[in-house]
């Protein structure tokens, strides 16, 4: 297997995945600021041009975060980071999506829309008029977000799983590029101190 990575919060989902898990694979370092991602050998992979994508052994690629941790978490020894019974694993796809759909999609577009315009804007459709509104959609589901999670270690509870991952990434990316989190937001401060803690968060 082969990971193509890059910078950015998704690549370093799965690279913190992968480090709770104590997978190690070779990677290809792909220059995305260049472009790299969007010539024919790396389409040719990803015709999405988005990075990370795992390639196996036979030739298939996987791309989209979720899909190469969840193949990567089922074919590892180890304990899993999805979940070991259907309750288990059915709760973490839940929050997944559930983070995923209302706090990512909208921080990340919110970015590519307005700090990362001059790169984007010649590679995706980009909305710029509609930033600002969602970069305030995402900071409203991270306040819905404080509530539910109110008293929890984890997402899930006393569980590590894929959606306290994927949350600490993109909020450690916010912070960076103009969306910081507010700290009246106390169980949210609380579960991204304890996932900047954890030795994955350096890989």
């Amino acid at each position: 297997m082969r990971l193509y990575d890059s910078i950015g919060p998704n690549p370093r989902v799965v690279r913190m995945f992968m480090a709770e898990r104590g997978i190690e694979i070779p990677r290809t370092t792909i220059d995305l600021l260049g472009g790299e991602n969007r010539r024919p050998d790396y389409l040719a992979k990803n015709p999405a041009g988005q990075l990370p994508c795992l390639e196996l052994d036979d030739g298939t690629v996987l791309a989209e975060v979720t899909a190469i941790c969840e193949y990567l978490d089922e074919t590892a020894p180890g304990t899993s980071l999805i979940g070991a019974t259907p309750e288990q694993r059915a709760e973490t796809r839940m929050w997944v999506r559930r983070i995923d759909l209302n706090i990512l999609e909208p921080m990340g577009n919110g970015f590519r829309y307005s700090d990362g315009l001059t790169m984007f804007q010649s590679r995706i459709r980009c909305i710029p008029q509609a930033a600002a509104d969602l970069k305030l959609l995402a900071q409203e589901k991270l306040a819905w977000l404080d509530g539910l999670i109110e008293g929890r270690r984890f997402i899930c509870g006393e569980r590590l799983t894929l959606a306290d991952i994927l949350l600490f990434c993109f909020l450690d990316f916010g912070a960076k590029v103009g969306q910081p989190l507010n700290p009246a937001l106390k169980s949210v401060a609380a579960h991204y101190d304890h996932m900047k803690g954890r030795p994955s968060a350096a890989a």
